[in-house]
């Protein structure tokens, strides 16, 4: 299956996020804040990159932004995972490179639906 990289801050979040995801066969690696983020998808070139948005330091649109931008990682889909409800934040998501945007509190079959048809092109 994929190696799928989950940006967030909470630790019950990762922990939830990266049950679901081992539960369906992805290898999982997990990251604090935008920055460790961004440093572990150039390390590890992920399938995929899941990205809370409201987190200290660099946000999550920021972090997209980056990874998108970057020629090394701009490949790589990211899907926006935050409890931000606004249309706003989801236009302005997909302005910094976001493939989709999923709101808290996430179930499971809705989030695997979302990851196979990113990671499916």
């Amino acid at each position: 299956m994929a190696k799928i990289l989950i940006v967030d801050d909470s630790p019950t979040e990762l922990h939830v996020l990266q049950k679901i995801l081992e539960k369906h066969g992805h290898q999982v690696l997990v990251a604090n804040s935008g920055e460790a983020g961004v440093e572990k998808a150039q390390a590890n070139m992920p399938d995929l990159v899941l990205m809370d948005v409201v987190m200290p330091g660099m946000n999550g649109f920021q972090a997209t932004r980056q990874l998108s931008k970057q020629s090394q990682t701009a490949n790589i889909p990211v899907i926006i995972v935050t409890t931000k409800d606004q249309e706003t934040d989801k236009v302005w998501a997909k302005r910094q490179g976001a493939r989709d945007y999923l709101v808290k509190p996430i179930q499971e079959k809705g989030l695997i639906e979302h990851v196979n048809m990113v990671l499916s092109g």
